[in-house]
């Protein structure tokens, strides 16, 4: 004789459906949040060292990128 399910059996298995269906949607809200709030820090970030250079005369600018590609450089060559 074949096994068949008990209606308690298929119950379970409709709710666990859902129950995985519902976990799915939330992980993927709280994904969504977190790249929009990664997203908003970073357009902060932005905005801060726009206001910044603002103030800045043009040499104060050009020497702030030179200070940037030394320590970039530095960072690479104790990483070698």
């Amino acid at each position: 004789m074949a096994f068949t399910p008990s209606k308690d059996h298929k119950r379970r298995e409709r709710e666990q459906k859902k129950l995985d269906k519902r976990i799915a949607r939330e992980e993927a809200k709280a994904e969504q949040l977190d790249a929009k709030r990664a997203e908003d820090e970073a357009a902060e970030v932005v905005a801060i060292e726009k206001e910044r250079l603002a103030g800045m005369t043009p040499d104060e600018i050009e020497f702030e990128a030179l200070l940037k590609a030394e320590e970039a450089e530095k960072r690479e060559s104790a990483m070698v």
